[in-house]
């Protein structure tokens, strides 16, 4: 039974939500016909004094089932069953009886709609206890009554934040809002102030159910409510470039209803699903973060039968940027953390750049003093690899150079036990070679994370010739135990992330190259989704070290009998570091100039340093297309290759590591959308104006052949 009915000497009924077969409690077809028989029941009872609503599950309901909403492409059927189902809510919260929910655990989604339907809410006071309406991260609305009944509860200023941005927060600043009514210690103690309430209010009744009732802080006719609606779009715009329609339909939505009685503003936020749950946008993403994220830290691609053990002590060689945020997040998580570096007064600077991370952590009141204290106490700063003798993992994060961590790879190896894992946080250098240096090479492997390693949620694991399988695994368990995500990659030259992403500042410098606007340029980055424009993300990753990689490859490449294809971006390359001495932002000037007081803007000298010279001026379209097209298109050369092992890790790693457009769901799912037959005719088109890097591979054109998908 999804619901479970046990009425006591009070008169009192509580349901009981446990779906069978789930370790949650998710809205689909057995919990509504469990919900509607239970209801059904309720409403023969002639001495009810009231309901309590609460969970045999460690969550309370985690949401609407988001394999039916993933596969469902009818609107119409989308709207008939947000109706369904909120007819049972309105029923519940008007039939003349109170009703509690007790929330035992997390509430998200259609779990915090069902507990707004009720007249009062207590939770257990738990932190770890999330409440929200995540929808929006899945191109989605809250449909059960959640954008209705919130926008009632807190005005529209107050719970738009919570609607459009999917905030989730734990039950006591839930309470500060008015989400929840009062908190409990214990689940008896919860129950008990459930039924003890319901006995003092036989009446009960919704605020927007009573004579008399406003909505908090005004309706949109309100001059302050007004005011702020106001700007409220463009702001909207500004942000999401209009590639997201879930905040816009959320919004639309809220002012809209708020203007209506319950009823026509619930018919109206059912309308609004219907078409966000029918959009490719929400299929995309409910596809990739929902479906294929789990897929990914699930271990998917971790070897079997290898029992997970935890890493304990982690050994970080280099302490600048990138080592001293593998140690900040090695120790958030609770290992004891070795930071070396040349000289002790490079490693404790290491320590204080940790530090004012935290230090801007508790601040902000996300992090304890307590907290703060612990972290820092498990990192050790040293100078001498003496010290590295007792870790289990060492991670090499120094500079991209070959002689360099062959020497620090020597140097640690000789300290640590012959079980310990060695790993390196090369964003380019293929790991097999580095692994060459090894005394131990089935213990070699790489982990690369990315920059700002505490802000970053992605870790790219790079499995060499010789790692092992518990090499693998060892890694694979430590990305997942500082709480990040793992996707696992074979051996290339720049693997997976680092390979594509070039491939996007590349275009964007031979959009320059051939003197299209900067401004335009970038813009049309922003525009297609990704996080940065080209140009201003190629100067933060520096000019100078871009120029480094590409001599670095085309020399490795020579020594192989091969040689480096040409690409335009080279040119533009050697303009700006060799010849105009513009090597990034580290060095305060590059495609963009950098003053002390003031803001960055593009270098006034750009365009006239590329101009058209008789050139056509690209569409924006035109633009978006070649961005989107080499990025999707490298992808498939790497799983082709097979460098990529799963689609899941490849639209993971996209989005996560180098900030791919989210609402297209990652550079495998771009071509899905766009459908497999005309991106390899698009494709063909492009490579005419544009050159061979936009030629579909062999793989690709097979799949459109035989009407396949990734």
């Amino acid at each position: 039974m999804a619901v479970i009915y046990k009425k006591d000497k009070q008169n009192i009924v509580t349901l009981t939500l446990d779906l069978p077969g789930s370790s949650v409690n998710v809205i689909n077809l057995e919990f509504g016909e469990g919900f509607t028989k239970a209801f059904a029941r309720l409403q023969t009872e002639t001495d009810l004094a009231g309901v309590v609503i609460t969970s045999a599950k460690k969550t309370f309901m985690a949401g609407g089932d988001l394999e039916w909403l993933h596969a469902v492409e009818d609107p119409q059927v989308v709207f008939e069953s947000a109706e369904l189902l909120k007819d049972g809510f309105r029923v519940l919260e008007t039939f003349g009886k109170p009703v509690v929910a007790a929330i035992n655990g997390t509430a998200l989604g259609g779990g915090l709609e069902l507990a707004l339907a009720c007249h009062y809410r207590i939770a257990s006071d738990n932190p770890k206890i999330k409440i929200g309406f995540p929808e929006v991260t899945l191109g989605l609305l809250p449909g059960g009554g959640g954008v209705t009944r919130l926008t009632r509860m807190l005005g529209l200023q107050e719970a738009l934040p919570y609607l459009m941005e999917g905030k989730q927060i734990n039950p006591d600043k839930a309470k500060a809002l008015g989400i929840i009514d009062e908190l409990a210690e214990s689940k008896d103690d919860m129950l008990d102030k459930a039924k003890a309430w319901i006995l003092s209010e036989p009446d009960a009744k919704q605020p927007w159910d009573k004579p008399g009732y406003r909505i908090p802080g005004g309706d949109p006719r309100h001059p302050k409510t007004a005011q702020m609606l106001a700007i409220a779009p463009a702001m909207l715009a500004k942000r999401t470039y209009g590639n997201y329609p879930a905040p816009e339909a959320i919004m639309s939505a809220a002012v809209e209803g708020a203007m209506l009685d319950f009823d026509t503003a619930s018919r109206i936020e059912s309308r609004y699903m219907a078409q966000l749950v029918t959009s490719q946008v929400a299929k995309n993403m409910i596809n990739t973060f929902w479906f294929q994220l789990n897929e990914v830290n699930s271990g998917a691609n971790r070897p079997d039968g290898i029992e997970a053990v935890d890493t304990k002590k982690v050994g970080v060689l280099g302490a600048g940027l990138m080592g001293h945020g593998i140690a900040y997040v090695s120790a958030y998580a609770g290992l004891e953390v070795i930071l070396k570096d040349v000289s002790l007064e490079k490693a404790n600077a290491g320590k204080a750049a940790i530090e004012k991370i935290i230090a801007k952590r508790v601040s902000r009141g996300r992090m304890t003093t307590e907290q703060q204290k612990d972290i820092l106490q498990r990192i050790k700063t040293t100078e001498s690899a003496a010290d590295l003798a007792s870790c289990d993992l060492i991670i090499e994060a120094v500079f991209e150079d070959r002689d360099l961590k062959a020497n620090v790879t020597a140097e640690a190896e000789a300290q640590i036990d012959e079980h310990a894992v060695f790993g390196s946080n090369t964003s380019t250098l293929p790991i097999s070679g580095l692994a060459e240096n090894s005394a131990r090479p089935e213990n070699f492997i790489g982990i690369h994370f990315f920059s700002p390693v505490h802000k970053m949620r992605l870790v790219e694991i790079i499995v060499g010739e010789k790692t092992s399988d518990q090499t693998l695994a060892k890694a694979f368990d430590y990305v997942l135990q500082i709480n990040k995500t793992p996707i696992v990659v074979n051996d290339s030259r720049g693997f997976y992330t680092s390979r594509v992403f070039s491939t996007y500042v590349n275009e964007g410098m031979a959009l320059l190259g051939e003197g299209q606007h900067p401004r335009a340029i970038e813009s049309a980055g922003l525009k297609a989704g990704m996080a940065v424009g080209p140009l201003v993300v190629s100067d933060e990753v520096s000019l100078e070290l871009m120029t480094h990689i590409r001599d670095q490859t085309r020399k490795d490449m020579q020594a192989e009998g091969k040689e480096m294809p040409s690409h335009p971006a080279n040119k533009v390359l050697d303009v700006m570091v060799l010849e105009l001495g513009r090597k990034g932002k580290a060095n305060g000037a590059g495609f963009y100039d950098y003053p002390e007081d003031g803001k960055k803007h593009i270098w006034p000298g750009l365009q006239k340093q590329f101009s058209l010279n008789g050139t056509e001026k690209l569409s924006q379209e035109e633009m978006i297309e070649r961005m989107m097209f080499v990025q999707a298109l490298e992808t498939v050369r790497c799983h082709e290759e097979g460098v990529l092992s799963s689609v899941a890790d490849a639209n993971i790693g996209s989005i996560f590591g180098w900030g791919f457009a989210p609402f297209q769901g990652g550079t495998l799912q771009y071509i899905n959308a766009y459908g497999v037959f005309a991106f390899v005719e698009r494709s063909r088109e492009l490579a005419q104006k544009y050159g061979e890097r936009f030629m579909p591979p062999d793989s690709l054109v097979k799949m459109a052949e035989k009407g396949q998908t990734f």
